[in-house]
């Protein structure tokens, strides 16, 4: 169909004069403009609103370089920062564990507080300090709060000055910096104010969790009871900073073993799950009784994940030989971070450490979820199988390696659940493994002894769930010149919000492998005098 060239231009022409009405108030209205900022009452106005803007970044800039400091809560270090937002709103980070969020206030300004490790010199510091332990025990949360009324002091410098100067740097008048210096001001105290106005204290109770902290309210519980408890939990803060910094002083103090020349000191630590505190205790430990080699029988951390590397790098702190086997928490990604730290690591494999021979083997499970119970040799459920499997896997290496090293076989078998030992009973001397959180010491026969350990990071934060918390434990083996068992001593430190650190010596009846060990005598900072439940691992 062809279009008749007539009709299309008057179209075109109807079209044109229709818009022309349009047109002419655009026209009108962008020349009213042009006019209105070429009037003198306009110039003053753009004037105003790019001083505005320069202020703005210039604050900003000012905030990110200096809204941010140091606080010391007792022995540990915390990192604070301002820095500028849209929505407000608080974040806790807790490394390795993750962060979480909190929607405490709206407006410019985010509050970050990063709680960083313990600080072991400003512990010792403390400890030394006779009136140190109680002012930090009695300070804790002031010196939290004191610090972030000293940043935000500091955060409001740092942005009135980053304003002022930028000001006098892109327009380099000193009536404009005085004007720029009194936006900033003003800006500050609506910012201030605005933060003041939206502040929710109960937004603690409903927290967003980041990180490995996704799975916190599975081990802790409900957060709302912490927050209809927060009294509670506050003080319970306080003895924790009283405990950990005593911790340095009880330990150090502690009697010490003196064996025979030619004796190795093993020192046996499992469950560690995590806490960052473990790590103090075992180094002073470690340094303490001259420890010649470190045995972890597994659950460093709790979730096997990438994310608990960090936790893992304390390792290479220990300045010992470090011998390793994976627990039911550790995937084989931990045993590999673990490798790396230099530690040595057993998956069914025999290896001499300072002339002892070890044989061991991970878990044959990956359960981070609290819900795996010990294995039941009298009647083992079919999850347990695998366990049970394990030990007769070891037993057969064991067998075997003898076999080709006659003068020289293993002397400790290295398992993380204590259902896999009954299949060494005859294989090996001593048969070392963890899991149960709790101590146990019992003859397998065939001159088989099996030593359970405590958990040294007393249950992680599993271990807060029963009234009475469960201890930190660690236990220091002493092997003769034969490397057979001679005496251990058992150390135990309460647990959160308790003090005492108790150390029982044990004596081994007569060296006699798989022969029942006698108490001889005890040093204590305050016994506790109760046993603790098991709680779920």
């Amino acid at each position: 169909m062809t279009s008749d060239p007539h009709r299309v231009a008057a179209s075109a022409a109807g079209v044109a004069e229709a818009l022309q009405p349009a047109t002419r108030r655009l026209r009108t209205g962008a020349g009213r403009v042009r006019a209105a900022l070429s009037s003198r009452p306009g110039r003053i106005t753009c004037r105003y609103l790019l001083m505005l803007v320069v202020t703005l970044i210039g604050m900003a800039g000012g905030l990110l370089l200096g809204g941010q400091r140091s606080a010391a809560v007792g022995p540990f270090q915390a990192h604070l920062a301002i820095t500028p937002s849209l929505v407000g709103d608080t974040k806790v980070q807790i490394p390795p564990l993750g962060s979480l969020s909190l929607d405490s206030h709206d407006g410019p300004l985010h509050l970050t507080i990063n709680l960083g490790s313990l600080d072991r010199k400003r512990a010792e510091a403390l400890v030394s300090d006779p009136n140190g332990i109680a002012a930090a025990s009695q300070h804790a949360i002031g010196d939290l709060k004191h610090g972030i009324e000293l940043l935000a002091i500091q955060a409001g410098a740092s942005a009135l000055l980053g304003g002022v100067v930028l000001n006098a740097l892109v327009f380099r008048r000193w009536r404009r910096t005085a004007i720029a210096a009194g936006m900033s001001v003003l800006l500050l105290a609506g910012a201030g104010a605005w933060t003041a106005a939206s502040f929710r204290p109960q937004s603690i109770e409903e927290p967003r969790y980041e990180g490995l902290l996704t799975m916190a309210p599975a081990v802790v519980g409900d957060a709302r009871n912490i927050v209809n408890n927060y009294g509670q939990y506050s003080q319970e803060l306080q003895r924790l900073v009283d405990n950990v910094a005593k911790l340095y002083g009880t330990v150090s103090n502690l009697p010490v073993y003196e064996p025979s020349e030619g004796t190795t000191r093993v020192l046996h630590i499992s469950d560690m799950h995590l806490n960052p505190a473990a790590w103090g205790v075992v180094e002073t430990v470690v340094k303490q009784y001259n420890i010649d080699l470190v045995v972890d029988t597994g659950d460093i951390v709790d979730w096997g994940s990438k994310q608990e590397d960090a936790y893992i790098a304390n390792v290479k702190n220990i300045k010992v030989p470090y011998v390793y086997v994976r627990g039911n928490h550790d995937s084989p990604a931990t045993a590999a971070a673990v490798r790396k730290q230099g530690a040595i690591v057993l998956e069914n494999q025999v290896r001499a450490v300072d002339g002892i021979t070890f044989a061991g083997i991970g878990d044959p499970r990956f359960t981070p979820d609290k819900d795996t119970e010990p294995a039941n040799p009298n009647d083992p459920e079919p999850k347990d199988l695998t366990v049970e499997e394990s030990g007769k896997q070891l037993a057969g290496t064991i067998q075997g390696y003898d076999k080709d090293h006659v003068d020289a076989p293993v002397n400790v078998a290295l398992v993380h659940d204590p259902g896999a030992a009954p299949a060494l009973a005859g294989n090996v001397p001593l048969v070392l493994a963890g899991h149960l959180h709790h101590r146990e010491t019992r003859n397998l026969g065939s001159g088989t002894q099996l030593m359970v350990e405590g958990s040294t990071g007393a249950a992680g934060l599993r271990g807060l769930e029963p009234k009475t918390p469960t201890p930190l434990e660690l236990s220091v083996l002493y092997f003769d010149t034969q490397h057979a068992l001679k005496a251990y001593d058992e150390i135990s430190v309460g647990g959160t919000g308790q003090s005492e650190v108790t150390l029982q010596r044990h004596i081994v009846g007569d060296g006699k492998p798989g022969e029942s060990p006698s108490p001889s005598g005890s040093g204590s900072g305050s016994p506790s005098g109760a046993s603790s439940p098991t709680p779920r691992r």
